[in-house]
């Protein structure tokens, strides 16, 4: 997959568009309506995990390997 997040910008301005169409008829307006909620559903999900990746980066550079990542996301198990 090649989407980035400047992408996802384009989709929800696209989907604003949509929205503003005073050509649509009230049901197709309600569907959009219902797309442009499943929209803003998934686009913070996309969000959220950019802002993970990029916390995670600030973690990494910050500490620059003096402590130890958890084993739940990748680190090695002292066991």
């Amino acid at each position: 997959m090649k989407n980035q997040l400047i992408d996802l910008n384009n989709h929800l301005f696209a989907q604003i568009e949509r929205l503003s169409d005073e050509s649509l008829s009230d049901k197709e307006i309600q569907k959009e309506i219902q797309r442009s909620k499943a929209v803003a559903t998934v686009s913070k999900q996309i969000v959220d995990n950019a802002r993970l990746a990029l916390d995670a980066q600030r973690f990494r550079t910050e500490y620059a390997g003096r402590t130890e990542l958890p084993e739940m996301i990748g680190g090695k198990s002292h066991a």
